[in-house]
C-alpha cells in the first residue's frame, strides 16, 4: 500500500491528475449547460455537483505539485468526489434498470464517476483538514442537499423524476456516510498519515 501512495504523489502522476481532473472539470460544467441556462443566478454555484467536486480535487492536485496543503478545499473535495461519484453511478444503473438500456456517455459517466469516488479516498493520508474544516464541508454539502431538492435545482434525469422523494432520502444518507469518511480517514486521531514527496 505504502508504494502506491509513494506513486501518488509523485509529480508526473501528480500533474497527470491534475490535467486528467481540470478537463473531466470542464467537460462537467459542458454537460450542464442546458440546465445552468435556466437556473436561477442565486443557484448557480450550487448545479453543477460532479464538476465543482473535480474542481476541488483539481485546486488540490494543484497544491500538490507545488507541496501545498489547502486544508479546506480537500474537506470539500474529499465529501463531494464520494458522494457526488457514487450518486451518478448510482442514477446511471436505476436509468439502465428503468429503460433497460444505456448510452455510451452513461457507461462512461458510471466509470468516471466511480474514479471520482476513489480518488477522493486515495489521496486521504496527505490531506491535513482539522475538525472545523469538516464542519464547514457538512455545511455546504447538507446546504447543497436543501438546494436540490426543496428548490428543485438536482441534475436532471427525466426517467427518474417519479422517484425524487427516494432520491432525495438516499442522497441524504450518502452525504452522512461521505462526511464520516471524511472524518474516519483524515479528522480521526488515529488515521493514517503521509507527507508529501519533498
Amino acid at each position: 500500500m505504502r508504494w502506491m501512495h509513494y506513486l501518488l504523489v509523485r509529480q508526473p502522476f501528480l500533474f497527470l491528475m491534475f490535467t486528467v481532473n481540470l478537463f473531466g472539470t470542464i467537460y462537467g460544467y459542458y454537460w450542464y449547460r442546458y440546465q445552468l441556462y435556466e437556473t436561477p443566478a442565486i443557484f448557480l454555484p450550487f448545479v453543477p455537483d460532479s464538476p465543482t467536486a473535480s474542481l476541488f480535487f483539481t485546486i488540490v492536485m494543484l497544491g500538490f505539485l507545488f507541496k501545498r496543503n489547502f486544508p479546506l478545499i480537500e474537506a470539500l473535495a474529499i465529501i463531494t468526489l464520494f458522494k457526488y461519484g457514487i450518486w451518478a453511478v448510482v442514477m446511471n444503473l436505476l436509468v439502465l434498470n428503468e429503460t433497460g438500456v444505456l448510452d455510451p456517455v452513461g457507461y462512461m459517466l458510471i466509470l468516471s464517476h466511480l474514479g471520482m469516488a476513489v480518488q477522493g479516498l486515495l489521496y486521504a493520508p496527505f490531506y491535513r483538514f482539522k475538525a472545523w474544516h469538516l464542519a464547514a464541508a457538512a455545511v455546504w454539502t447538507l446546504h447543497n442537499e436543501i438546494i436540490d431538492y426543496v428548490f428543485g435545482q438536482m441534475p436532471k434525469y427525466s426517467v427518474l423524476m417519479n422517484y425524487l422523494p427516494e432520491i432525495g432520502y438516499f442522497t441524504f444518507w450518502l452525504s452522512l456516510l461521505s462526511i464520516f469518511l471524511a472524518y474516519y480517514f483524515v479528522v480521526r486521531k488515529d488515521s493514517y498519515k503521509l507527507d508529501l514527496l519533498k
